[in-house]
């Protein structure tokens, strides 16, 4: 599985900005289920399938966030961005 991938602590009510030049999954997952997402196994998290951008997911506690991009099985070479807002 290929994707894109980013890791910052934040806190509840921060958001995360995607931008990406090509439709995308977004998800946003503590460490635990990151771990389960790379390993291919049931996941939870904030996101899903998106055509539309800029994307702001907030989310609901602090910690450590993972922000993950892929293309859902295609490939194509995008430009995205991943950037916070801090509440």
């Amino acid at each position: 599985m290929q994707f894109i991938h980013s890791r910052e602590h934040l806190s509840a009510g921060d958001s995360v900005v995607v931008n990406s030049s090509h439709q995308c999954n977004i998800w946003v997952t503590d460490d635990t289920n990151f771990r389960l997402y790379k390993s291919g196994q049931r996941y939870r998290g904030f996101g899903g399938g998106y055509r539309r951008f800029p994307v702001r997911i907030d989310v609901p506690t602090e910690g450590y966030w993972n922000v993950t991009i892929d293309l859902g099985g295609g490939q194509a070479s995008i430009r995205h961005s991943i950037s916070y807002i801090r509440a």
